[in-house]
């Protein structure tokens, strides 16, 4: 599946548009098929690494994993083959 991540802090320059592994939920989760997704205030604070408490959360100099954003979305729900 694609999705828009970044691997260190700065700009939306930083951001880049890859193809990464489907997630698999574990019990108490959802998996959802998204259909639209949109960019909040959260998501350019942790792609910007300020307030520097943001990198306490994330990491210090870089993000600790390449981190997906897009927290706002709409979608629906996919079964999973445990179901």
């Amino acid at each position: 599946m694609k999705a828009v991540v970044y691997d260190r802090y700065g700009s939306p320059d930083v951001l880049q548009l890859t193809e990464i592994d489907q997630p698999v939920p574990s019990d108490d989760q959802v998996l959802v098929g998204v259909r639209a997704a949109s960019l909040n205030p959260a998501d350019w604070h942790f792609t910007r690494g300020l307030p520097y408490l943001v990198r306490l959360i994330n990491g210090l100099r870089t993000p600790r994993k390449a981190t997906v954003l897009a927290s706002d979305l709409a979608g629906r729900s996919k079964r999973s083959a445990r179901m």
